[in-house]
């Protein structure tokens, strides 16, 4: 069973089309990155998928349901942390949590997921009171309630900091490790880089590419750039002959490599070596996802929809 599927999935509002003939297919258990510029369509994706808001045309089904028809099977399988979300300020936080997980007919213990999320300490305390990322790492426990088999993230960074950071990363490799599928859209492409298995980028409604990241870069061309520190650069004509070698820079202990076929690295070594420098130390610099995302984006910046 594929946890979300969507078939020619089209919503309009008015004249504007906020998605468009989407075909999605995100596998069971895996970490999925959801990612589009502002106004792509990834916030309306998601209230479909959840059948807060109706699709114009196509299909969508959710853990095997359609969530038109069997709202409630997956309300009840789904964990949701959306982009914007209310909490009660005066409520504590082991109220918060004790109350989602009531709706669910879970048995968790709210001081489990508080500890979880790092708010351990603050369980009796309102949360009228919370910083902007104690709010997002009760938002996290929330949806974690239930036992989910399925989280939705929606920009789950949000005012968090480097170590609420790596919490988040932390959990969802944990839920995915013991099969839980993580849907996870964000703008900051470098955390969704470090945690998804595949990246789906969405542009004016459409997808646009879907694959792991290491076969976006393949599919644009990207290159690899190979860092070799050596005792002394030779020349470097032989390089730059080298099929596949797109660019070359030398300084007198440093050599910069650009290689479009990965193959290429062992080669460039062992040219360098043949030309009688000595490597001494050797570092690989990949195309980052933001470079990949403005590739597909015909440079559109990342951003949180509306």
């Amino acid at each position: 069973m594929k946890a979300i599927r969507t078939d020619q999935l089209t919503k309009t509002f008015g004249d504007v089309t906020a998605v468009r003939d989407l075909d999605l297919v995100v596998e069971s258990g895996e970490a999925f990155g959801f990612l589009g510029p502002n106004g792509a369509g990834k916030s309306t994706t998601i209230d479909l998928l959840l059948d807060f808001t109706r699709p114009t045309a196509g299909d969508v089904e959710v853990l095997g349901h359609d969530p038109r028809a069997d709202t409630r099977a997956v309300r009840r399988k789904v964990g949701i942390l959306p982009e914007g979300y209310d909490l009660y300020d005066r409520l504590s936080a082991r109220r918060h949590v004790a109350f989602v997980a009531d709706i669910e007919g879970s048995d968790d213990d709210p001081d489990a997921l508080l500890e979880r999320v790092g708010l351990a300490d603050d369980a009796d305390r309102s949360v009228g009171g919370f910083s902007t990322g104690m709010r997002q790492r009760l938002a996290l426990a929330m949806a974690l309630a239930g036992d989910p088999e399925l989280l939705v993230l929606d920009e789950p960074s949000s005012g968090l900091d480097p170590n609420g950071v790596q919490l988040l990363r932390r959990i969802i490799n944990e839920e995915t490790r013991r099969g839980t599928t993580v849907f996870f859209s964000s703008h900051v492409l470098d955390q969704v880089e470090a945690v998804c298995d595949r990246v789906g980028i969405l542009n004016r409604g459409g997808l646009v590419a879907v694959d792991t990241v290491e076969g976006l870069r393949e599919a644009t061309g990207a290159s690899t750039t190979l860092v070799l520190d050596v005792d002394s650069a030779p020349d470097t004509d032989e390089l730059r002959a080298l099929g596949g070698v797109e660019r070359v820079t030398a300084t007198d202990d440093t050599l910069r490599v650009g290689c479009s076929a990965p193959e290429m690295k062992a080669q460039v070594i062992s040219t360098v070596e043949q030309r009688g420098a000595s490597v001494t130390d050797i570092d690989v610099e990949e195309t980052d996802l933001e470079d990949l995302f403005v590739a597909y984006t015909d440079g559109d910046a990342p951003g949180v929809d509306a």
